[in-house]
């Protein structure tokens, strides 16, 4: 494995980070200084600053896109869940939750101190929902969602909503889905949130008069859905996960 790989693996952060302990001749394999060339196999001693440097599991990082019906972790009886439709070896949970009814999507790992900086407030992550709510919200509803709503005796934190035909107009040649601003009796949404409460989109909608018909989560930070199709998922690109440590 390489140095820089293995390092990451031990949780000593991104690639950037590990390369940068390597520079400083903070790593040893086998009781030498590590360089990059180096390649790190079963029963290597590997420290940093002359402690032991543990890999452990290799950790995976996976792009799912979660369909209806599926809950994001496991538990319920008779219950599908959405990591039943990931292959892998290593056992995964997801990285913040979407409802059983809610698509989209879902990141899944086994590397803890990325999904802990991934779901904690102070990161402060974007993530970005497509919401398909009842009726037409007037602007005057729309800035209520943004400045912050009381929920259970605490203030939503300050939201990102806006109609899907105005993203579209800022995104020239834009073919999203949904991208007329209402749909029968519903209207098409943006909601970018910093948070994440338990149903919080379902619960501040229905506090402002619009029941929430659908939810479909398009990104987390830098990855976006894409064109996987409900129930694809694909493996992270090691600048993928970089890029989520960096942010």
């Amino acid at each position: 494995m390489k140095p820089q790989r293995y390092l990451a693996a031990a949780g000593y952060g991104s690639r950037r980070a590990c390369e940068k302990l390597i520079l400083a001749g903070r790593v040893t394999l086998n009781g030498q200084p590590l360089t990059f060339n180096m390649n790190i196999g079963d029963g290597d001693d590997v420290r940093v600053d002359g402690k032991p440097a543990l890999a452990g599991d290799e950790r995976v990082y996976i792009a799912l896109h979660k369909p209806a019906g599926y809950i994001s972790d496991r538990g319920i009886a008779h219950v599908k869940s959405a990591l039943d439709l990931v292959d892998v070896p290593q056992r995964l949970y997801a990285v913040g939750r979407l409802d059983r009814d809610a698509t989209g999507l879902l990141l899944l790992t086994n590397d803890g101190k990325l999904a802990y900086q991934l779901t904690h407030p102070r990161f402060e992550h974007e993530k970005e929902y497509r919401v398909l709510v009842d009726g037409q919200p007037e602007q005057a509803v729309l800035q209520q969602w943004r400045n912050g709503v009381m929920l259970n005796g605490e203030m939503t934190a300050p939201a990102q909503v806006i109609f899907e035909t105005a993203l579209a107009r800022r995104q020239e040649g834009s073919k999203s889905p949904g991208t007329k601003k209402a749909t029968g009796t519903g209207t098409w949404l943006r909601v970018v949130l910093h948070e994440g409460r338990k149903r919080q989109i379902k619960r501040v909608a229905e506090l402002l008069g619009h029941s929430v018909k659908a939810i479909e989560r398009v990104r987390i930070g830098s990855i976006t859905l894409g064109d996987l199709e409900p129930g694809q998922w694909r493996r992270l690109t090691s600048h993928e996960v970089d890029g989520l440590r960096d942010q």
